[in-house]
């Protein structure tokens, strides 16, 4: 059992609180950010902590990264993936002892993936099957645009995409890219549920829940902000927490106090804080 009130745990520090416990099983999860917020991080974390600490088997498919870049961004962290992918009966050239197949790294495209999980039979669902897999990671979503010749088509294929991992009975975190470094992006952000998307892309709706990772300046510093927009049929926690990556991966921190417009790339102090703090000043003076 993977936890006692049945969530799927990401097992990152103060990002399982963030959401009520874990994931909801057999939910379809979105987070979204900019380059270097560090998206795959926190889905590689979900599939290693995963099959380490809870026993479920993880499928990583990606569009851009073959299997070696993974591979060695997970090294820096001591993470060995090779020896979770590794086939039952092979040897380990550094332990020695026969590892067990607890992972696939799948490179291909968002049109044969498409075509697989639509398909009972597919080498895919095979392969979720035979591995009993129970973590997936889409590494990104944002390749099914370009597959699309129109918005509807694009909501379709997402929603297909959705459904069939849902079908399978697997936990799936989505990845997807956002352009904005810092300012306001496409996606309209608010601390609500009702923030969501706006655009071709309906993926935000689709899903059950919605991370965004942000680049927030804050005092001439660059620092990451982390809000969990929406969460389907739970309560979640809706303060914009700091987070920070360590050696041990992404680290979930206190949240953001004193300032307002923490996500829309302008953070200011907030007028009573910022009072009180001249008053200080003129004390002091």
């Amino acid at each position: 059992m993977t936890v006692s009130n049945g969530r799927i745990k990401t097992g990152i520090l103060g990002l399982d609180e963030m959401l009520g416990g874990g994931f909801l099983p057999n939910s379809a999860n979105l987070i979204e950010g900019a380059p270097g917020t560090g998206k795959t991080t926190v889905a590689l974390q979900f599939i290693y902590n995963g099959i380490v600490d809870y026993n479920e088997n993880g499928l990583i498919i990606s569009f851009e990264e073959f299997p070696t870049q993974y591979y060695h961004d997970a090294a820096n962290f001591g993470w060995d993936l090779k020896k979770l992918e590794r086939r039952s009966g092979e040897r380990s050239p550094t332990i020695g002892h026969v590892a067990e197949r607890r992972l696939k790294i799948l490179f291909s495209s968002p049109s044969i993936i498409l075509e697989e999980i639509r398909e009972p039979g597919s080498e895919l669902i095979r392969t979720i099957e035979e591995l009993n897999i129970k973590r997936v990671v889409i590494d990104s979503v944002t390749h099914f645009e370009s597959i699309a010749k129109n918005s509807a088509e694009a909501r379709d294929v997402e929603r297909q995409l959705v459904n069939g991992f849902k079908r399978e009975g697997v936990t799936t975190v989505f990845i997807r890219e956002n352009d904005s470094i810092l300012g306001q992006s496409a996606t309209v952000v608010r601390s609500s549920d009702s923030a969501i998307a706006a655009g071709s892309s309906k993926m935000p709706f689709i899903v059950d829940s919605y991370m965004l990772l942000r680049y927030v300046e804050i005092d001439s510093e660059i620092q990451k902000a982390l809000i969990v927009l929406k969460m389907r049929g739970s309560d979640h926690q809706k303060d914009i927490r700091r987070y920070r990556c360590t050696q041990n991966g992404i680290e979930v921190e206190s949240k953001f106090t004193g300032r307002e417009g923490i996500m829309s790339g302008n953070p200011r102090a907030r007028p009573q804080d910022a009072f009180v703090d001249v008053f200080k000043k003129a004390r002091k003076a």
